[in-house]
């Protein structure tokens, strides 16, 4: 089945606008936050695509990251964004579609965006992340590592078909089973840290 024409802006802004947002753990996630942790370059230009409420950025802003781009499709997720971080200029929010997003960013911070989009898409995807990432740049960040009973979002998948898909257009330092994700995501995430070709 194609999602592309059911996953849009209203799709995804009507989740918000009724609280149907159980994607949204409620924190940075702990794989995520410790990668950032040691991640040195704090002016680095990183994206956060289909961020939703942006936990990332918050623990980023705390620990002295400066240039940190949000996007989302959601209508409501963006002014609630804006509400929260319009008067911080180490933030940049922007209510556009992730495909038709224009930049250049040093690390993309991947936490429910990929598995949110349709599968049909997953290709383009992959294009468009490194369309946007400068030389050397990474994509960091958690994917499924389950397949979902229901019809998606979220879409699922593992290691063998997220390797094909990716190795086109990065070298994958990292693709393995992730050890500190949430516990209700125990044994079902991968840790990804890829590397622009």
């Amino acid at each position: 089945m194609q999602y592309e024409n059911e996953l849009d802006q209203f799709f995804w802004n009507t989740c918000w606008e009724n609280n149907q947002t159980g994607w949204d753990i409620g924190l940075a996630s702990p794989a995520i936050s410790a990668y950032m942790a040691q991640y040195a370059n704090k002016n680095a230009a990183i994206l956060i695509p289909g961020c939703g409420n942006a936990h990332e950025a918050e623990y980023l802003l705390h620990n002295g990251f400066t240039n940190i781009t949000l996007i989302d499709i959601a209508i409501k997720a963006v002014a609630l964004l804006k509400e929260k971080y319009d008067k911080n200029p180490k933030v940049n929010i922007i209510l556009s579609d992730f495909f038709e997003h224009q930049g250049k960013y040093d690390l993309i911070i991947e936490q429910t965006f990929f598995c949110a989009i349709s599968p049909s898409l997953r290709k383009n995807y992959v294009q468009k992340s490194a369309s946007l990432l400068n030389i050397e740049g990474r994509i960091i960040g958690l994917l499924f590592n389950t397949v979902f009973e229901k019809q998606g979002p979220p879409f699922g998948g593992g290691i063998i078909e997220y390797k094909t898909i990716f190795e086109t257009n990065f070298i994958l330092k990292k693709m393995e089973g992730c050890y500190n994700s949430i516990k209700p995501r125990a044994n079902k995430e991968i840790f990804i840290n890829l590397i622009k070709k």
